[in-house]
């Protein structure tokens, strides 16, 4: 998989600064600011650049991401590290199973003075939403997140409350411990763009976060920590107007439309990808194909993208998971079978 393109904080910086809050950046800016973000996050977290990868091609594709890794591997501090260098409004909830759709969304406040209910707008009105847990909380909770992470914005009352742009909203989800969590139903689940695994650092990456961490960093403190914004809104602006240009051939989209209808007929498949599925993979394999320098959408474009968009959309058989069966093999064996356009 092509990485982000490697550009130095402190030239990105000075691309925010001289760019200015008025000045509408050019698409080759905008691509090296936001490939700086590999090294400006770099400052709080050790490895796991395909998670900021999928991170920035959600933004790009205004979709939404679901983290999955057991505690301890710096999913909050990913996202934290992400808004910071983006210049974002961000916001976390910690999802319990107490949370009401209203600690969410915002809720109606009587005013005693002038004898009216006005509107308190909950954390949901932000650019990047972190859902700490978000399989703690009932479904109706998680249900409360449907309307803004599809339509981006909050019925209050009938009318309808629309939700900055970008909104993101990146959840994350612990996949080893199940006492007292309510698994994600399959529609909200269809709902994230992408589902990334965050695993646990190889040895080396393990030994550098010690030593940070014996030199004095303190994950809560990004500041002191040197990270800065690289990027913002303008840039993101600028990047899906260039996406809007890149080039996707016939042949392209027949092998995502083959590849899609290939995870519903595998034997070990339940209920295989929907066409929102094949949306996503077309959304992002074009963002990506910009990303990494290019005005057209590859095979290889669709092959570095298919597994984590379609890897939590997919239902396999009951018979399947007990032979061990999982959905990143099934995509793996399809990706090596489904014939490839030359």
């Amino acid at each position: 998989m092509t990485e982000l393109t490697d550009t130095t904080s402190t030239d990105a910086t000075t691309r925010l600064t001289a760019t200015g809050p008025d000045a509408a950046p050019t698409a080759d800016e905008a691509r090296q600011a936001l490939g700086a973000l590999r090294a400006e996050i770099g400052k709080a977290v050790v490895g796991n650049d395909p998670a900021v990868l999928f991170l920035v091609l959600a933004l790009l594709c205004r979709g939404h991401v679901l983290l999955e890794g057991v505690p301890g591997v710096a999913k909050t501090l990913l996202v934290r590290a992400l808004a910071a260098a983006l210049d974002l409004e961000h916001a976390r909830v910690q999802f319990t199973p107490d949370l009401m759709p209203g600690d969410v969304t915002g809720s109606q406040i009587y005013d005693p003075r002038s004898a009216q209910f006005t509107f308190r707008r909950g954390p949901v009105f932000t650019n990047l939403l972190l859902a700490d847990e978000i399989n703690r909380t009932p479904p109706k909770t998680q249900s409360a997140l449907l309307e803004s992470m599809e339509e981006r914005q909050v019925s209050v009352d009938g009318q309808p409350q629309p939700l900055p742009d970008p909104f993101v909203v990146v959840a994350t989800q612990n996949p080893i411990e199940q006492e007292g969590t309510y698994p994600l139903p399959e529609a909200q689940l269809d709902r994230f763009l992408f589902k990334v695994d965050v695993s646990l650092p190889d040895r080396d990456a393990e030994f550098h976060v010690l030593r940070r961490h014996a030199t004095g960093f303190d994950p809560r403190d990004l500041a002191a920590a040197g990270l800065r914004p690289v990027a913002g809104p303008a840039h993101l602006a600028a990047a899906r107007t260039a996406i809007g240009t890149v080039t996707v051939g016939a042949e392209v989209l027949a092998y995502i439309v083959d590849l899609c209808r290939a995870t519903r007929t595998a034997p070990a498949v339940q209920h295989g990808a929907s066409t929102r599925g094949a949306t996503a993979v077309l959304a992002a394999a074009r963002a990506y194909a910009w990303l990494t320098g290019r005005g057209f959408v590859t095979p290889d474009d669709v092959k570095a993208v298919a597994t984590t968009v379609l890897r939590h959309r997919l239902q396999l058989r009951p018979e399947a998971q007990l032979d061990g069966v999982t959905a990143e093999s099934v995509l793996t064996a399809l990706l090596l079978s489904v014939p490839v356009p030359v």
